[in-house]
């Protein structure tokens, strides 16, 4: 799939998607404990109270099929995810918990603030997966920069 003919299509979709899945997570999802804290501090989150967290069993594939397609194709989202940040909203595989994955999704959290919005977040986002890949995109490389190793 050439995702980048098909980012103008895709985002509005995405964003949908994104914006559903946080409030989801927020409503069942559960606050951060002390030690969360005080990584989202650590980390660089200003809102540590509106940080939830959501533990799945396997994480949920939006139903437009472009955007399954794209998700699994970029390595967004699949069977080695482990975690999925969508503004102040963390999903956590099922016993994948850690305080390194943690910290690499809080920073995510701390970069959507930085952006103001899932849109705004996404909309750079998406753009660097497609211009340097997952692995390089300089978000993703923040956010392994910043992990706590413990």
């Amino acid at each position: 799939m050439d995702l980048s003919s098909k980012i103008e299509h895709a985002l509005p979709l995405a964003i949908e998607w994104a914006e559903v899945m946080s409030t989801e997570i927020q409503e069942l999802g559960t606050p951060l404990n002390s030690e969360g804290v005080a990584l989202a501090l650590r980390v660089g989150v200003t809102q540590v109270d509106a940080v939830r967290v959501l533990e799945v069993d396997s994480f949920p594939l939006p139903d437009s099929q472009l955007l399954k397609e794209a998700a699994i194709e970029t390595g967004l989202l699949g069977p080695d995810t482990m975690g999925l940040t969508l503004g102040h909203s963390i999903c956590v595989g099922r016993g994948k918990m850690s305080t390194r994955l943690l910290s690499h999704e809080l920073r995510h959290v701390q970069q959507y603030e930085e952006f103001g919005s899932i849109p705004k977040f996404l909309a750079e986002y998406l753009n660097q997966i497609m211009a340097y890949g997952y692995l390089d995109a300089p978000l993703e490389c923040d956010a392994r920069a910043n992990e706590i190793h413990t």
